[in-house]
């Protein structure tokens, strides 16, 4: 090399760009915290504030009161919570002068399902007045069709799907995978049928029956809500309690719905009063954070018929 200093230049090179990458890395480190800071902001705002309806102010004429009934029915994503609120920021605003609720939803947990029904019975009975009715979208299924069975009117598309008046509850076997593969289950109790359900041991016909005596009780329960609900509406046909599913258009003469009807036609055409509000609550941002980047908790302790087999209305 011709240049002397040649190696002081290298030196000087090399030292400027660790002084940029220095100043790109202080760069980064500030925006990430302040990231975090927005985020804990945001979270700190949204508990400040909870869950809170999507309307902002309640009309000033009277208005039909809508809330949402989606997805599955569980305590992960606190359908009933959600729904029994809604119910009753519906019920304390003054310009209410009827209830909606838009159901879409296969069905879920029957314990779930029936403290929806008794709740809105309850609000029907102290607010006779304001009548509820409920109409179904795409599907109102097993414990959804449970809930809908507590309003005054189900009105469903002649697509929509519903029924499904049964329960069920499903699982799977392994022993004789774990035979093959020479597999061996040790499996201690203190009871002897603490282990009922449990997968990995040979199905024994006394479990069989005491879980079909729990599946009947609960799908008893599903169908006395249905009659006391619908009561005369109802047709005298066996297979409605059967577990079928029926469309719309064939729902009406079965007495599991009333008639045609979308969420805009029953507001002016029925509880004349033409105007929507929504009361469906959200929830919190924080929860809505959480459950968008898949760091949702689960809160409370499944139960013990849970664990087990899980009977689900669906």
């Amino acid at each position: 090399m011709n240049d002397p200093n040649w190696e002081r230049s290298v030196l000087e090179r090399v030292a400027l760009a660790a002084v940029t990458e220095q100043r790109r890395a202080r760069r980064w480190q500030i925006f990430f915290r302040f990231v975090w800071l927005s985020l804990i902001a945001l979270l700190v705002f949204s508990s400040l504030f909870g869950t809170k309806p999507e309307h902002l102010a309640s009309s000033i004429n009277g208005h039909t009161a809508l809330i949402r009934l989606e997805g599955a029915i569980s305590s992960e994503n606190q359908t009933a919570d959600y729904l029994i609120e809604g119910l009753d920021s519906a019920y304390q605003d003054s310009n209410t002068k009827g209830i909606i609720i838009q159901a879409n939803s296969p069905g879920g947990s029957p314990v779930l399902s029936g403290r929806v029904f008794d709740e809105i019975r309850r609000q029907r009975q102290k607010h006779p007045e304001i009548p509820v009715h409920v109409v179904v979208e795409e599907v109102c299924a097993s414990g959804c069709y449970y809930i809908a069975s507590a309003a005054d009117k189900i009105f469903v598309d002649k697509a929509s799907i519903i029924g499904s008046i049964g329960v069920l509850s499903d699982g799977f076997g392994f022993t004789e995978a774990m035979a093959k593969l020479g597999v061996e289950r040790r499996l201690q109790t203190a009871g002897n049928n603490k282990a009922l359900g449990d997968p990995f041991s040979p199905s024994k016909e006394s479990d069989q029956q005491w879980r079909q005596q729990l599946l009947n009780g609960i799908h008893n329960q599903f169908i006395q809500a249905v009659k006391q609900g619908r009561g005369q509406r109802l047709r005298n046909d066996p297979d409605l309690f059967s577990g079928l599913v029926w469309l719309g258009e064939q729902s009406i003469p079965l007495g599991l719905a009333d008639g045609y009807g979308s969420v805009q036609s029953v507001a002016r055409d029925v509880i004349k009063a033409e105007e929507v509000v929504d009361f469906s609550p959200r929830g919190d941002l924080a929860d809505r954070f959480a459950k968008r980047f898949g760091v949702e908790f689960s809160s409370g302790v499944h139960s013990y018929l849970n664990q087990l087999f899980s009977p689900q209305l669906r």
